[in-house]
């Protein structure tokens, strides 16, 4: 994948951060400013309210990370670590997974969670990459807070904690159905959220539920067709008008995430520069070359090398400035990934 080698880079282990920093908004900013090429230190999060203006309008995605990451067990006492990704029928029977040693597995085989056997799966097979399994009755959020538990990411190599019940949610998470936190809402507190208020800034919702993609490579095909993963969106009529009102008067409009950004580039109709209400699904991929146009600022952390994300956020600056502020970043002792620290560009 030669394509994608001028955004590969070395982490060094010691910079994933593994838990949450003590205090949501104490974690480093990097601040980058495309129309003058330059970046600096903020130095923390928190302190993001000295480049708030009033009247910014700052877009977060309400979704809230579901207990989907289940460890599965066989009569026999083996177990399977899966997880849920998405239901592939309306009655929420039939579900879409990640399941490791399906190789183990026949049709029809019978899976519990482990402690849980009134809840019954079979497994029907597998589908390319991915595996389904029918349970008899219908499967809810609910049920997975019974037998499930949050999904971290897999780079973190540890158990789940007490603690990531609650600090691998941002303090905007509402609509569960996702299988990883909207990353750069983290950063926030209710406290800061409150201070940007009283300087004249205003916090508008929008949903996309992460799915599978998130812990996908990307393929050729994909840099090709200029397509990713299918994830499920939607903006209210409320936030679309607050958000045309925005525009209309010119003011700031700042993506928290790139998952906000994606929803929004996909809603935001150039030719009449306004953005639409509505449902529906985006398989968007952003990269350098594009022009984003629904937003004027982006909150975002550290991503992974040769990533969707990272090629976004190049898109939303230049490649060159966004690699000099990452190599500044490595330099430094950033903290990467999740509960890493965090960019705000602009």
């Amino acid at each position: 994948m030669d394509f994608l080698q001028e955004y590969d880079f070395h982490l060094p282990e010691e910079q994933i951060a593994k838990f949450p920093l003590e205090t949501r908004d104490a974690s480093r900013l990097l601040v980058v400013d495309k129309t003058k090429s330059k970046f600096w230190e903020a130095p923390l999060f928190r302190d993001i309210a000295t480049l708030v203006r009033p009247g910014d309008v700052f877009v977060y995605n309400e979704t809230k990370v579901s207990y989907r990451r289940v460890f599965l067990q066989v009569e026999s006492g083996r177990i399977h670590e899966s997880i849920f990704l998405e239901p592939e029928d309306s009655n929420h029977q039939v579900w879409l997974c990640i399941l490791k040693n399906r190789a183990k597995l026949k049709l029809g085989d019978k899976l519990f969670p482990v402690g849980y056997k009134n809840f019954q799966f079979s497994y029907h097979g597998p589908k390319e990459e991915l595996s389904n399994l029918f349970s008899e009755k219908s499967i809810t959020d609910a049920d997975f807070e019974i037998f499930g538990n949050i999904p971290i990411p897999p780079y973190l190599k540890r158990d789940v904690t007490e603690e990531d019940k609650v600090r691998y949610q941002t303090i905007f998470a509402e609509r569960s159905g996702s299988v990883a936190a909207p990353t750069a809402g983290l950063h926030f507190t209710e406290e800061l959220r409150e201070n940007l208020r009283k300087i004249g800034a205003e916090f508008l919702p929008v949903e996309l539920q992460i799915g599978y993609g998130t812990f996908r490579p990307l393929t050729a095909e994909q840099w090709q067709t200029k397509t990713l993963h299918k994830e499920n969106y939607l903006v209210s009529e409320s936030t679309a008008t607050k958000l045309n009102d925005a525009r209309r008067e010119g003011r700031r409009i700042i993506a928290v995430g790139t998952t906000t950004l994606r929803v929004l580039e996909s809603v935001f109709d150039s030719q009449i520069q306004k953005y639409k209400v509505g449902a529906s699904q985006t398989d968007i991929f952003l990269s350098p070359g594009d022009r984003i146009q629904s937003v004027q600022g982006l909150i975002t952390n550290f991503h992974l090398p040769k990533s969707s994300l990272l090629l976004l956020v190049s898109a939303f600056a230049t490649t060159q400035l966004v690699l000099d502020s990452y190599r500044y970043a490595l330099k430094n002792g950033f903290r990467f990934y999740s509960y890493g620290d965090s960019m705000f560009l602009f």
